[in-house]
């Protein structure tokens, strides 16, 4: 596509950010976008204009022998930078590799989503929106093995322009620059929607059938909630929900396995694994109990302790209502397309396998709550509390959702740190397994409680 010197904006005083550098030209900021000479527009050497499009592809710009070597190692994201004009907002990623990237837009709520593979992530203090511009914020992660993504939370609708991708120049790396400019919501939600072959994917992923039930030894499916490019709560101390909970997952794993268990995680490293899949994993192994952890946040810093929920149609309380909506959010936080999903879980309540289900789930979830108190603290009042939670939909697997304590309240954020802690609960879970399926863990002696689930 030649390029005149008119499709480029003209300069706009707004935040700068750093410096964009291209060799035999002016330093150019956000204040100051990049021009380019009619003779390097027509054979633009050293950058590379892709036409609009839904989604927009991006192919690898040099082939070199440094390139080549750096193949083997994943490509680096070094900065992300953001400039605020008053016509567009103007969204940079700069990179140590050129990469295939691929931009698309969601709506309800409005978001921009790119998409590209697997990276190191190597962000110090990345700049952060005003939220005066069309961005309100942003994430990023890993999505699926082999996909690294960004989305964009969004204050309008807008229409992304040519991604413009500038080489490496004065200790700059691969930049990928975005324009968003302001457009009609009509037109936004005209063009929004996942890729169809993205979908398609998504939906081979949620339709697993029920896998085969093991006569021999119970299966248990263990899910470390957020994940990748979903951080979940964010602790008083900074410390991270994915992590505690894919952390306890591994050690909760570790205890069943040894107690003769069939153990399998939702996952095992830092990756995003949207709601409907990690139902359909659980049922695609047959699982015989699906245990989903978390951990909590309130605004008031003194509420504390471990709660256990069930699913119901109608939550418990109004707190229990707002655990629901923040959990079934974390599609919208990954960049799912929720487009055509029925959130509402009645129309599963009126069969009856799931309905007893619902019950075994409830008899384990008080099993849960009662050995928990042993190990750590406990919500003193109603610990067990039912929702409609996305992730305990499965209409044929007993599952329960345990909110290991308040990421909020200082004395739980320190108790939460140490192996000790972490040990002891997960003990408690699985000592919980054990009486769920009548079993006593070894050298445990039984309790006058002991009762058996099924």
């Amino acid at each position: 596509m030649a390029l005149a010197q008119g499709n480029l904006p003209p300069p706009v005083k707004t935040r700068a950010y750093a410096p964009n550098r291209l060799s035999g030209a002016p330093p150019a900021t956000a204040d100051q976008p990049v021009r380019l000479s009619p003779d390097t527009a027509a054979a633009p050497p050293q950058q590379t204009w892709y036409p609009a499009g839904q989604p927009a592809d991006l192919t690898r710009l040099v082939k070199s022998t440094t390139a080549q070597s750096a193949q083997a190692a994943a490509p680096v994201v070094m900065n992300v930078r953001i400039g605020e004009h008053q016509d567009r907002t103007r969204f940079v990623i700069e990179l140590s590799d050129p990469v295939k990237l691929r931009v698309f837009t969601l709506a309800n709520p409005n978001r921009v989503v790119i998409d590209m593979p697997e990276v190191l992530w190597r962000l110090n203090g990345p700049q952060k929106p005003t939220g005066n511009g069309a961005i309100k914020s942003y994430r990023y992660g890993l999505f699926r093995p082999g996909n690294a993504r960004f989305v964009i939370d969004l204050n309008m609708a807008v229409t992304v322009a040519e991604p413009l991708i500038l080489p490496p120049s004065d200790g700059f790396g691969y930049r990928i620059v975005l324009d968003l400019f302001p457009v009609p919501q009509t037109k936004f939600e005209e063009t929004a929607g996942w890729p169809a072959d993205l979908k398609a994917k998504e939906t081979v992923a949620e339709a697993v059938p029920l896998g085969p039930k093991s006569s021999a030894r119970k299966v248990v499916v263990v899910d470390a909630g957020h994940g990748g490019i979903d951080s979940g709560t964010v602790g008083i101390d900074g410390m991270q929900e994915k992590d505690l909970v894919l952390d306890e997952a591994k050690r909760l794993g570790a205890a069943l396995r040894k107690r003769g268990y069939t153990v399998h995680l939702t996952r095992d490293t830092d990756i995003y694994i949207p709601l409907r899949e990690r139902v359909s994993i659980a049922r695609g192994y047959g699982a015989d109990l699906f245990i989903s952890l978390h951990a909590d946040s309130n605004p008031n810093p003194d509420v504390t302790g471990a709660s256990v929920y069930t699913l119901s149609e109608k939550g418990s309380d109004k707190e229990a209502a707002a655990l629901a909506k923040k959990e079934n959010q974390s599609d919208i936080i990954a960049g799912v397309d929720l487009t055509g999903q029925d959130d509402s879980v009645s129309h599963i309540l009126i069969d009856l396998a799931q309905r007893d289900t619902m019950n075994h789930s409830s008899r384990f979830a008080e099993t849960v709550v009662s050995k928990l108190s042993g190990a750590t603290d406990v919500l003193p009042r109603t610990p067990h509390r039912s929702g409609a939670l996305v992730v305990l939909k499965a209409p044929d697997v007993p599952a329960v959702l345990v909110e290991l304590g308040y990421l909020s309240n200082a004395e739980d954020c320190r108790q939460m740190h140490g192996d000790r802690w972490r040990n002891g609960v997960a003990n408690a879970i699985a000592d919980a397994v054990d009486q769920n399926f009548g079993r006593v863990s070894a050298g445990q002696v039984p309790s006058s409680r002991t009762g058996v689930a099924e």
